[in-house]
């Protein structure tokens, strides 16, 4: 019997920020310089609400408190996996989104479901839609504590 080799696992933290009707957006530098929601990959060492935070920080410059989970996904490959943590959050103050590029983003925006469908969304907008209007259609939202460490 030969030792197993550890699986590489990526984990990823992705952030719908709400404010009443409207969603915090980010123009991002990468994948095509498209609108997406706040997302990266949580960096070792870090929970996924650390990296939601941070990410979420860096990438629109509006620090923000996390409410819950919206969807634990789990995508198994062969030879490794993913796994991505969305959250539900609202702005923790009145900061307004970054409008000067950086390192992270171009901007980042407020917007309803009507004007985010009119943006050049990445992936062809699917995910971002569906995840909005299951937000606003009064999907369950589970609590942090889903999230916790073993032990």
């Amino acid at each position: 019997m030969g030792t197993r080799e550890p699986t590489p696992t990526w984990s990823f933290a992705v952030v719908l920020v709400r404010q009443g009707h409207r969603f915090l957006l980010v123009h991002e530098r990468k994948h095509g310089q498209l609108w997406y929601l706040p997302a990266g990959r949580v960096e070792p060492g870090e929970s996924w609400a650390q990296g939601a935070l941070r990410e979420t920080l860096e990438e629109t410059g509006v620090p923000v408190v996390l409410e819950g989970l919206l969807e634990l996904q789990h995508t198994p490959q062969p030879d490794s996996a993913r796994i991505r943590v969305i959250f539900v959050a609202r702005p923790a103050d009145d900061t307004a989104p970054k409008s000067e590029p950086d390192s992270e983003s171009l901007e980042a925006g407020w917007f309803s479901l009507e004007e985010a469908e009119q943006l050049p969304l990445r992936g062809g907008g699917h995910e971002v839609l569906s995840l909005m209007r299951r937000v606003l259609a009064g999907d369950p939202v589970y609590p942090l504590s889903l999230l916790s460490r073993e032990g």
